[in-house]
C-alpha cells in the first residue's frame, strides 16, 4: 500500500500501537531534534481523526515557544501555569480536558477548538516542553488516548536530543 491514509484500523490501539511503532522508526535513528519534532507532529496530524492542532511547545527561557506543528498559526509564547500547555508544564502531568470552555484560565489560540490534550516532555528530570493536540469535538480525547499518547511521548522522551538551550 503507498498511502498510509488508505490503511484502516480495527481500534483506537491498534491505530496507536501502528503510530508509535512508526514514530519509533522515524525517530529512533535520526539525531535531529527538529526534524524528529517535525515528523512526529505530522504522523499525529496525518493518522487522528478529529483534531485541529497537533504539535509542540518547548520550554525556553522559563516559557513554552512554540514549536513544530501542524494546523492553523498559533499562540507564540505561553506561560508556565497559564492554559492547558502551562498547566500541564507546571504540574508536569497530562490534561485531558473535554471541554476547554470550562477549564480556568484556557488559552483560546482557535476558536475552533473544545477540547485538549496536553503530555509534558521531560528529559533528565528537566522539562523540555509539552506535546499539545486540540480538536473541534467536545470529548474527543480520553484515557485511551491519554495512554498512548503518553508513550509516543516517553520514544520522544528516549530518542530526541535536544538542544542545550531546552537543557
Amino acid at each position: 500500500m503507498n498511502n498510509i491514509e488508505e490503511i484502516k484500523f480495527e481500534s483506537k490501539e491498534e491505530l496507536y500501537v501502528y503510530m508509535n511503532m512508526t514514530l519509533e522508526g522515524l525517530i529512533s535513528e535520526e539525531p535531529d531534534w527538529l526534524a524528529n519534532l517535525s515528523n512526529a507532529a505530522a504522523l499525529l496530524w496525518m493518522l487522528m481523526d478529529d483534531i485541529n492542532w497537533a504539535g509542540f511547545y518547548l520550554y525556553k527561557n522559563g516559557e513554552l515557544v512554540l514549536g513544530p506543528f501542524q494546523g492553523k498559526p498559533a499562540c507564540t509564547h505561553i506561560q508556565i501555569g497559564k492554559g492547558v500547555c502551562g498547566t500541564a508544564a507546571e504540574q508536569n502531568k497530562t490534561q485531558l480536558v473535554k471541554n476547554v470552555h470550562e477549564f480556568p484560565g484556557h488559552i483560546a489560540c482557535d476558536s475552533q477548538s473544545n477540547s485538549e490534550i496536553v503530555i509534558p516532555l521531560i528529559k533528565e528530570n528537566k522539562l523540555m516542553g509539552v506535546l499539545d493536540l486540540d480538536s473541534p469535538k467536545l470529548g474527543r480525547f480520553d484515557e485511551t488516548d491519554k495512554k498512548y499518547l503518553e508513550q509516543f511521548v516517553d520514544l520522544l522522551e528516549r530518542y530526541v536530543r535536544f538542544p542545550e538551550v531546552f537543557i
